[in-house]
């Protein structure tokens, strides 16, 4: 049964997953599986859009990222030429992109005092929609606490795809664990990944008042000098490790770059607080918390140049496994 590559539709009309991947789908397709947007299929807002659930005509599911209108998305063949860079990007820890939507309507608006008949475009990001959700709803949201072997896991892969985005280069820019999607296996896959790319680097590297990220894990070298490097991810690692090691949420509310709760995690998480939160654990687990917790701490040291490589970590994480 042949596809349509225009419209990713089969030949007897029909979408299914199969059509779906790598294709431009059609902004009209995406707003029916997604209930027109409705707020029953949000599955989260993040800092470059909002995430929603589209079920496909063969029941297959997707993830729908409808981009912010006033993202500074680069236009036209610039949008569909990286967008199909990132489609071919293929990594374990690093979620599938499957589809994308860059479609134009005419619609009236309110300029300069009158209205006005304008294109206004539309960027949406379709990506593998994972049940198990994503490490946030895993690690605050659900009755039943992870156990260590698989929080190490989780660690282990979230590095290994970052290590991956970094070598291309791919500067993600909102790493944290509502960007963490987790399949079936609690395998960790890298969501979000390459924005900075479709952004353009020369717009996110403007200035601070147009920062692009979640507020409480933003590196401060971005969030007050507009500096973007691999580090900047690091940072932001450093939470999510530290996050995934103690259990302890990140609530950054009006809190630039997590200061409270890094200083919370530095002055409390000592191996006696490890120890009585995690009674069960053999001494070599016990270890590896402590070690995750160091590396969380030391990505986010204020310079950068202080702070770990990604190879640096995963070479310790290696040295921490059990069995790699």
């Amino acid at each position: 049964m042949a596809a349509d590559s225009s419209s990713g539709k089969t030949d007897d009309g029909k979408i299914g997953a199969a059509s779906a991947e790598r294709n431009e789908l059609p902004l009209q397709l995406l707003r029916n599986i997604t209930g027109q947007f409705s707020e029953e299929r949000r599955l989260g807002t993040g800092a470059f859009g909002t995430v929603y659930k589209g079920i496909l005509e063969d029941g297959e599911v997707i993830a729908v990222n409808k981009l912010a209108e006033n993202s500074p998305v680069a236009r036209d063949k610039a949008f569909t030429d990286e967008v199909q860079n990132l489609m071919a990007l293929k990594n374990e820890n690093v979620l599938p992109l499957v589809g994308y939507c860059y479609e134009g309507q005419k619609e009236v608006v309110f300029n300069n005092g009158k209205y006005i008949a304008a294109d206004i475009f539309q960027s949406l990001l379709c990506y593998e929609y994972l049940p198990e959700g994503t490490l946030q709803r895993n690690l605050f949201e659900v009755p039943k606490k992870m156990d260590w072997e698989t929080r190490f896991k989780i660690i282990k892969g979230v590095c290994k795809g970052l290590l991956f985005l970094h070598s291309i280069p791919i500067v993600h820019m909102d790493l944290k664990p509502e960007n963490i999607w987790l399949d079936n296996y609690m395998r960790p896959k890298i969501a979000e990944f390459g924005l900075s790319r479709i952004f353009g680097q020369e717009q996110t590297r403007m200035n601070a008042q147009n920062i692009v990220g979640s507020y409480g894990y933003i590196a401060p070298e971005y969030l007050y000098r507009g500096e973007i490097s691999t580090m900047s991810d690091i940072y932001s690692l450093g939470l999510l490790i530290m996050e995934t090691s103690t259990g302890e949420k990140n609530c950054p509310g009006n809190e630039p770059s997590a200061v409270k709760f890094i200083k919370n995690v530095r002055d409390n998480w000592t191996e006696e607080r490890i120890a009585s939160e995690y009674p069960s654990l053999d001494p070599d687990c016990l270890k590896q918390i402590k070690a995750c917790i160091n590396i969380g701490l030391e990505c986010v040291e204020i310079g950068r140049r202080k702070r770990p490589s990604i190879e640096k970590i995963m070479d310790t994480l290696n040295r921490l496994s059990q069995v790699d």
